[in-house]
Formats: structure tokens, sequence, C-alpha cells
């Protein structure tokens, strides 16, 4: 499998007004992207990081951002977030009727672009645009709020997903997951096949432990070694 990485959610950070101070300890712990959503009261039930704030986070963070657009038609917003070459750009498959030009402009752009699955939209969905992709980002929780339990089903879509991307000659293509990733949660996930981990308030921002103690931990069990102690 692809090597694991963290991805831990800004919004779920509760240190916003020492948010550069976070994010010199994600660097330091060697967090490899940084999880920014935008939310735009349509395509989700919430309003979240607006294109000011991601402009902001992109001048303060030593991190790569990991931008996952919940939004409507992402075909008509995507010059708002000035994408950089690097990146990851994240568009829902339900969002749009032109999934595969976003996600060609998304790689024009230098960025690796992404095509995120709600829950209940089946494998199949992404099948023709795996040519077009970097990864599949796979929501075990229903998008728009933190908090929430994981999905069981989530796991197995994670694994035909995965058995999918082999059989077809797509083992390059990440998969991410993103809702209730806990540090047992994760080590189930990784299990199935998915290799990033969108990682909020049931891990790294629990508000149990510290934000090195948990990167470590949840490190942990991405690459099976927690198991072992």
């Amino acid at each position: 499998m692809n090597k694991p990485l963290i991805s831990p959610s800004v919004m779920c950070a509760p240190q916003w007004q020492d948010i550069g101070d976070v994010l010199r300890i994600m660097k330091g712990a060697g967090v490899e992207l940084l999880h920014t959503d935008v939310m735009d009261g349509h395509f989700v039930p919430n309003l979240m990081l607006g294109t000011a704030a991601v402009r902001q986070l992109r001048r303060i963070s030593p991190i790569p951002l990991d931008l996952h657009l919940m939004v409507e038609r992402p075909e008509n917003m995507l010059d708002w977030f000035d994408i950089q070459p690097g990146e990851s750009v994240s568009v829902h498959v339900e969002s749009t009727p032109l999934l595969q030009g976003v996600l060609t402009r998304i790689r024009d752009r230098g960025a690796h672009p992404v095509a995120a699955i709600n829950p209940a939209t089946p494998v199949s969905a992404v099948e023709e645009v795996l040519p077009d992709v970097d990864g599949i980002l796979v929501m075990t929780v229903n998008p728009g709020f933190a908090g929430q339990k994981m999905i069981p089903q989530t796991l197995d879509k994670i694994a035909r997903l995965r058995s999918l991307l082999d059989e077809l000659g797509h083992a390059r293509v990440r998969i991410g997951v993103d809702g209730n990733v806990s540090f047992e949660n994760a080590v189930r996930m990784r299990r199935a096949g998915a290799d990033v981990f969108v990682c909020g308030t049931a891990s790294l921002f629990s508000g149990q432990g510290t934000l090195e103690g948990n990167i470590a931990r949840m490190r942990a069990c991405i690459s099976g070694t927690e198991e072992k102690n």
C-alpha cells in the first residue's frame, strides 16, 4: 500500500488565536497535509472557511493545503482559491455534472486532483475518472459537521475501492478517509486500504493528550506499530 499520510482538519483546531504555533507543531511532527474545509451552506448545511481564510492559511502554513471543496458547482469557484502547485484539491462527485473537467483544471494548476464521494455514493461513481485523479476521498460520515460517528459500511466501501483501483491498474491512487477518524477507526481504515487520514475531534483535537502526542499515536496506528505495543 501507499505510505500513509496525516491531514489534520484545521477547522477542528481549538487554538485559532495561536494557529501559527499549531502549524509549527504539526510541521515539526512530520504532518504531510493540512485539511482545509470549504463549505458553502448549499452543498452542505454549514458555512466554513471562505476565500480570505484559505489565503491566510496558505500564507502562514509550512504544510501544503489539502482543500476540500464542499460546494455546489465547484467549476465556478476554482479561480477564487488561487490553487497552488503541490496542493491537493477534493471536489465532490455529487456537486457537479462536469467532474472530469474540474479535475483536469486542478491538475493544470499543478495540484493533485481528488474526487470525493459521500457515504451513499457508490464506488462505481468514480470509475470513469480514475485516470484523472491522484486520490479518492471517502466520506465516512455525511459531510458538513464534525463529531459524527463513522458509518460502519464505509469500511467495506474502502476495501472495495482499493480492490477496484488495484484491479484497474491505479494502485498509485490514494484513498483518503474523512469522518470520525479516531485512533481505533484509523487502524481499521488502514487495514481496509486507506492511506490519507483526515484527523479532527476524534483524535488529534480530542482535548485528550498533547497535539504532539496525538500525532505520534496516529502515526503509530496507521503504520501498524501501535497494535504491537
